[in-house]
Formats: C-alpha cells, structure tokens, sequence
C-alpha cells in the first residue's frame, strides 16, 4: 500500500476548505483516508496552513510521499514558522 499525502476538498462552492491527509494512492480524492495531518484554507489574506508537525513527521518517516502542491504547503508553513514574528 503506497501512502501519499494529499488535499481533499471540503467546504461550499466557491469557498473551498482542504484537509491534508495521508492517504492510500488508490483511493479516491474526496474518498477514504488513514489521517488528518493539517488543513489548508485559500480563502483567507495570507492563506492559512496549519500542520500537525508529528502527524506528519510520522507519516513521511513511514514513507509517505507528499503530492507536488503538499510540498510546496509544507515549505511554505515551515517558512513562516522559522521566521520571526514582528510587531
């Protein structure tokens, strides 16, 4: 079973909400799913990413390989976590 981390959709239309899940790579995009490792939100100004960092730290040591758009989400909320917060 090959695992990847991946965005499902929720929310309304127009309003799109996703989840970062790890999941198995047959299932289906909105289907079945093993975790819930963060959520991502485009709707707000700057776009909210939130990750469960030792969800996700597991989930890759095991192996999972994260979707191109995934990465991308991780290195930006890790970005925004080193850098400091000014005032």
């Amino acid at each position: 079973m090959a695992v990847r981390l991946r965005l499902t959709r929720r929310g309304a239309k127009k309003k799109p909400f996703y989840r970062i899940v790890a999941a198995d790579s047959q299932a289906p995009r909105d289907g079945r799913f093993l975790e819930i490792v963060g959520t991502y939100d485009p709707n707000l100004e700057p776009a909210a990413i939130v990750l469960h960092e030792e969800k996700l730290n597991y989930w890759l040591e095991q192996g999972a390989t994260p979707t191109e758009t995934v990465a991308n989400l991780i290195k930006q909320a890790r970005k925004a976590a080193a850098e400091p917060v000014s005032t």
